[in-house]
């Protein structure tokens, strides 16, 4: 399986790849403010590619449990530079960008952006799905129960995987019935966007359900709350800093179960995992450093 983007090909043969997550945001749940100039934000994209990110995925707006939406011009003015910069810097690394809004979509893959990340599954503007088609590149459907304000408020699903599936397969067909073609698509299920603590567990556990759908699977689970409860307690959670470990294995039991693409913030504590997950998994015989 591969996807095509402006920057290269991702040959999911190759095993998991790595998006680096980039906020641009003042509010975000992990990082808010920290990149919030231009400068700081393409430093740390500079210092994620070096890492060995695979892909990046810049976001204006904060989509974390109980977030306000953020004005239109505003989210332009906080992706647009860093976007710009970006393409130009790493012509060869996929730029996503974040984001629900038609407008910032259309003036990111303008400044030469390879991938739309839109965390409503194309639902919040009806416009997002006629500018991946006339763009003509890969975009990420992602489920998410509600709206960021309201969704962990009482996420209620009789069959959290079956539901997903079923709303994630009426999303691409009805994306392919707008001019999209099928090969554009990356799912992702959403972990943590209107799902308790047992409902991404339950994800987690039947993540290669998933890969029935035949299309790229993308998962990411880094430093949500869900990991906070479990390595805490479910009303006094571990802080974000001491997620590190959780989501690491939440991520390599991803990879285990065939997801293509992890979302992460740490990139080079992944990469290392990675590097040691694909050669208990793929290494050949003998051992490169074995003559």
């Amino acid at each position: 399986m591969i996807l095509k983007t402006r920057a290269g090909i991702l040959d999911f043969d190759e095993g998991p790849f790595l998006m680096g997550i980039l906020n641009v945001t003042p509010d975000s749940f992990t990082d808010g403010g920290k990149y919030g100039t231009i400068e700081a934000a393409v430093s740390r994209a500079k210092a994620m590619v070096a890492e060995g990110a695979d892909l990046i995925d810049v976001g204006g707006e904060s989509t974390r449990p109980g977030a306000d939406p953020v004005p239109l011009e505003e989210e332009l003015r906080r992706v647009t530079p860093v976007v710009e910069i970006l393409c130009r810097s790493f012509p060869h690394v996929p730029i996503s960008i974040d984001t629900t809004k038609a407008a910032v979509a259309r003036r990111c893959l303008e400044s030469g952006a390879s991938i739309v990340n839109d965390v409503s599954a194309l639902r919040d503007d009806p416009a997002m799905a006629r500018v991946v088609k006339e763009h003509d590149v890969p975009v990420i459907l992602m489920h998410r129960q509600g709206i960021s304000r309201t969704m962990q408020a009482n996420p209620i699903y009789e069959n959290v995987v079956d539901e997903i599936k079923y709303f994630l397969s009426e999303r691409m067909d009805w994306a392919v019935r707008q001019g999209l073609r099928a090969d554009q698509f990356v799912v992702d299920p959403g972990i943590g966007f209107g799902k308790t603590t047992a409902h991404n567990l339950d994800l987690l556990r039947n993540l290669r359900s998933f890969l029935e759908m035949e299309q790229p699977l993308l998962v990411g689970a880094s430093l949500k709350s869900f990991i906070g409860k479990i390595l805490g307690e479910e009303d006094c959670p571990a802080p974000v800093e001491e997620r590190a470990e959780g989501t690491l294995a939440a991520h390599l039991w991803a990879a285990s179960q065939g997801a293509h693409i992890l979302r992460v913030h740490d990139v080079a504590a992944h990469r290392k995992a990675l590097t040691m997950w694909k050669m208990i998994h793929y290494a050949p015989k003998p051992f490169p450093f074995e003559a």
